[in-house]
């Protein structure tokens, strides 16, 4: 039985999950003698805040700021977001602990590629991926590669010196594209080169002594020629052909990057495997979309559900009821939110089969979504100026 199918057949709630994780942190913690740190995004939801971004940061200095270890995993999901963002949590990690090394069973793309390569070690499964860490930028409406808009810049200048003008359609391009635009695609594109370059030597060569295949002394200067090479092959966009493209342990060992294969640790790997396991279920039965987690402390995000809730209309002073769609299957739930304690209250609505605002916020659809209505709650009680009562 795969792990999916063993943790649906035991039929765990939200809460029964966010238990298992955190005892699942445990027993890494114990196998690798260190402090993990889950950071978990819900890709391909069309969330903004999904995205890593400053308050990540912030979140993640919070949990580490009583550890006392010297040594921190950070167990990374993410389909990317800020590289200064990246950058802050990365020196956050660093100025810390003593050794930072970095887990990858999922995906860890563009902004979080960046913070992986910052690793100590780095720990990937095969279904691990890191992607290429050319920049995004927005070109009018567009959004573009760094790396395709300045190779795009280099072939027209090439053609105009070649043929002493462009092409109708190109001049007319090319003419929209001011020198500061320019310039900033350009800064975008060598800062997450030079960040890796530099991180690289710093971190995950700082052990490398000697050549793998002589076994010859590694200088300073072969580090950082290897740390360009590598920097400059995950920026290189025409190899990779997408920003998306998943690169796996076979193709960072082909640039030069050598990676832990988890395999190898059959029981640190079925840990691993579980985690990650327990992290889609949590992402793709709730309204979770961004998981924070230590052994003791967690905290998830969840998304603001309002857009599948008919506005409450606040008639009566004692009670609202309004609508809740479940974003998976489909089906309406109607809800009444008492505001006073009145059995004719619940008499009246549960006979039209509404049910009652659930007390912990959370609503259990047929289907298995939980649905989380704590915006649902604030919004009524702050037109209301009452508290829900059950």
């Amino acid at each position: 039985m795969g792990l999916m199918s063993e943790y649906i057949s035991r039929k765990l709630t939200g809460d029964d999950l966010q238990t298992e994780l955190l005892g699942l942190i445990s027993k890494y913690n114990k196998l690798r003698d260190c402090f993990l740190i889950v950071y978990v995004t819900a890709i391909g939801k069309a969330i903004p805040d999904a995205n890593l971004n400053q308050d990540d940061f912030y979140l993640i200095h919070d949990l580490l700021k009583d550890v006392k270890t010297k040594k921190v995993d950070i167990y990374i999901e993410t389909p990317g977001g800020s590289g200064e963002a990246a950058e802050e949590i990365v020196r956050c990690l660093h100025n810390k602990f003593d050794t930072v090394s970095f887990v990858v069973s999922g995906e860890a793309k563009s902004a979080g590629t960046i913070m992986v390569l910052s690793g100590d070690e780095i720990l990937m499964t095969e279904t691990g991926s890191l992607g290429p860490i050319d920049a995004q930028v927005k070109i009018g409406r567009s959004i573009v590669s760094a790396y395709d808009y300045i190779e795009w810049m280099e072939q027209k200048k090439s053609e105009a010196d070649k043929n002493g003008k462009l092409n109708p359609f190109d001049a007319t391009m090319v003419a929209q594209i001011s020198p500061g635009e320019l310039s900033g695609v350009s800064h975008a594109l060598k800062y997450a080169e030079e960040l890796v370059s530099e991180w690289l030597v710093k971190y995950k060569f700082k052990t490398w002594t000697k050549t793998e295949m002589r076994g010859m002394p590694v200088t300073q200067e072969m580090k950082e020629q290897q740390a360009k090479k590598i920097a400059g092959a995950l920026i290189n966009h025409s190899t990779w052909r997408t920003h998306g493209r998943s690169i796996k342990v076979a193709d960072l060992h082909n640039i030069g990057l050598r990676v832990t294969r988890v395999e190898d640790n059959p029981e640190l790997c079925d840990v691993i495997n579980r985690i990650q396991t327990v992290c889609r279920l949590l992402l793709s039965s709730t309204t979770t979309y961004k998981i924070f987690a230590s052994e003791k402390e967690k905290v998830f995000r969840n998304a603001a559900i309002l857009s599948s809730v008919t506005k409450p209309p606040i008639k009566a002073a004692d009670v609202a009821e309004f609508n809740v769609k479940c974003t998976k299957c489909g089906k309406d739930h109607k809800i009444y939110a008492k505001f006073r304690n009145n059995p004719d209250i619940d008499k009246d609505f549960k006979g039209k089969g509404s049910v009652v605002f659930p007390n912990d916020n959370k609503l259990k659809c047929d289907c298995g979504l939980e649905i989380d209505l704590s915006g649902v709650r604030n919004e009524l009680e702050t037109q209301t100026g009452k508290k829900i009562v059950n």
